[in-house]
């Protein structure tokens, strides 16, 4: 039987920290051969693939303010962790061409030496090319998360779904990796994401995906395959819709 998938465009929301493996920061070389032959997988299956990346792995805005020892205002806090998801991007980018997948990194920041700026219906063009195409900078605008970078790029470029990547099976009622007693959900509304101040994805995100009816997929990426099992429509992780 011809594997058929259920998404025909997705976007794939990736933190810094599933890129940096088991460092304690910084890019773990395995880890992104790993994820990009993951993509390259599903690319066989003709599913357009846009990425957003957070940049975590190198430094997080909001965390790193006055608060945390750091005499940084809150935007140039931002600013700079914009900038880490572009060190991300370029690195990403560079194993998938090795692996011989054609990509853009599009960045809402201005950096035109080694990224296009973001423009919607160029985005658009590049996975009707069979692009992967890859979002960085985040909004490029300080306190907005790149998890409410992925809502609204995915509605932008019409995707099917969001893909939140994440190193745990989905969705619990409380951290898994502290509670053995943790039960996963395999279903929510958005609106029970929201009263339940359920933390896999900001606020503002989740209330756009609800706005405009897109489901996200939280799923567990450090087991190989899992996103191609996803996109297959197999029952893994946890679906919000």
């Amino acid at each position: 039987m011809r594997d058929k998938p259920v998404y025909k465009r997705i976007v794939l929301k990736l933190s810094g920290e599933a890129l940096q493996g088991s460092r304690p920061h910084g890019i773990d070389q395995d880890t992104l051969i790993s994820i990009a032959e993951q993509i390259k997988e599903i690319r066989k299956l003709r599913v357009d693939v846009a990425i957003v990346l957070g940049g975590g792995n190198i430094f997080r805005g909001q965390e790193n303010t006055a608060r945390q020892g750091l005499d940084l205002d809150r935007s140039v806090a931002d600013y700079m962790g914009m900038l880490s998801t572009c060190i991300n991007g370029l690195a990403l980018q560079d194993v998938l061409e090795k692996i011989g997948l054609p990509t853009r990194v599009m960045s809402a920041l201005s950096m035109q030496q080694v990224s296009e700026p973001y423009i919607r219906r160029r985005a658009i063009r590049h996975l009707e090319k069979g692009r992967v195409v890859i979002f960085v900078a985040g909004t490029g605008n300080p306190y907005f998360t790149t998890d409410t970078a992925a809502a609204l790029r995915a509605m932008e470029i019409n995707a099917d779904v969001i893909l939140k990547a994440t190193r745990v099976e989905g969705v619990y009622d409380k951290d898994p990796l502290k509670f053995k007693d943790a039960q996963k959900f395999d279903s929510l509304r958005y609106i029970d994401v929201l009263n339940r101040n359920l933390r896999f994805m900001d606020a503002t995100a989740v209330s756009l995906c609800m706005d405009n009816k897109l489901p996200i997929v939280i799923f567990n990426l450090t087991k190989k395959g899992n996103i191609k099992r996803v996109v297959l429509g197999q029952k893994i992780g946890t679906v919000v819709k």
